[in-house]
């Protein structure tokens, strides 16, 4: 009985643990890699003093219970100077080394920072729809909806915006979130590091089709990259301005897409909101509504 009651419990952890082969704990890039470092640092100083703390907890109590005469009572004390030293020395280390992990640490992440690797950068121009990723490869004069490929050791230079509400871009095995706000632009250097396919999403509540706006980060090789890039160029519509503009319709959990080719300076008159804010709400509260035929999706 005691052998089943042990199976069980173990069986309710394994979905907690499911997830962790897609997030931040598994990394597939330098920057994730050096993010979940940081993490694992930051946990080790702290469990130091935490789990010593527990420790002494329980020893006290056990030490200075009734029952052991041992224990010296001195109800006149008053002042150590060795125990100020102790009590006050510890927690500043720990601010030490947990300020200078944060502090290196994000130098070396800082976001803008372009990344050391074989070959020229792939340029890649992200804008935050509601609710969808539009993604413009300026260099390749190409573009997708909710689905983003890349080469496989290759670093990777994001410029982003949004067309309406403030967003965030985040791949969760490649590294850091970033925001994208109307009228401005940020930039983010990622890079994979393994061939794979990761889930993409935005970190920010932004309306009613929040939940729907996620993408494929699709990791491969140079020659299947440049497989695709032919492909992409030879099917599907050009994104002009007439296009972006139904494509900045409020939808959610769009299926993926590509075009074909793009409309020149379509991301610097996207930035400079040229073609003017997304539609307003339609009647929900603090946001948009979907169109009816995707309410339900």
């Amino acid at each position: 009985m005691a052998r089943a009651n042990k199976l069980v419990a173990v069986s309710a952890l394994l979905p907690l643990l499911a997830g962790c082969d897609k997030g931040i704990l598994a990394p597939r890039g330098p920057v994730g890699a050096a993010e979940k470092l940081i993490l694992i640092d930051s946990l080790v100083i702290m469990f130091a003093i935490v789990i010593p703390v527990i420790i002494m907890v329980f020893a006290f109590a056990w030490w200075y219970r009734a029952s052991n005469t041992r224990a010296t009572y001195r109800p006149n004390w008053a002042f150590s100077g060795h125990l100020e030293l102790i009590v006050w020395a510890i927690p500043a280390l720990v601010i030490i080394f947990l300020g200078g992990i944060a502090w290196f640490g994000s130098q070396q992440l800082d976001p803008f920072q372009r990344l050391p690797g074989k070959g020229k950068a792939v340029e890649i121009q992200v804008v935050s729809l509601d609710w969808k990723w539009l993604f413009i490869y300026p260099e390749e004069h190409v573009a997708t909806v909710n689905t983003l490929v890349i080469p496989v050791g290759t670093p990777v230079h994001f410029d982003l915006t949004s067309s309406s509400v403030m967003n965030s871009f985040f791949v969760p095995q490649l590294g850091s979130q970033i925001y994208t706000m109307a009228g401005m632009t940020s930039q983010l250097n990622l890079q994979a590091d393994h061939p794979g396919e990761y889930e993409g999403l935005s970190a920010q509540f932004s309306g009613a089709g929040f939940a729907g706006m996620r993408f494929k980060a699709h990791a491969v090789s140079a020659d299947d990259y440049a497989k695709w890039l032919a492909q992409t160029r030879a099917n599907g519509p050009v994104l002009d301005k007439q296009s972006y503009l139904q494509l900045q319709e409020p939808s959610s959990h769009v299926a993926p897409m590509t075009y074909r080719d793009v409309a020149p300076g379509l991301f610097r008159d996207i930035v400079n909101q040229a073609y003017g804010p997304p539609p307003g709400p339609r009647g929900g509260v603090g946001g948009h509504d979907l169109p009816p035929a995707e309410k339900g999706s």
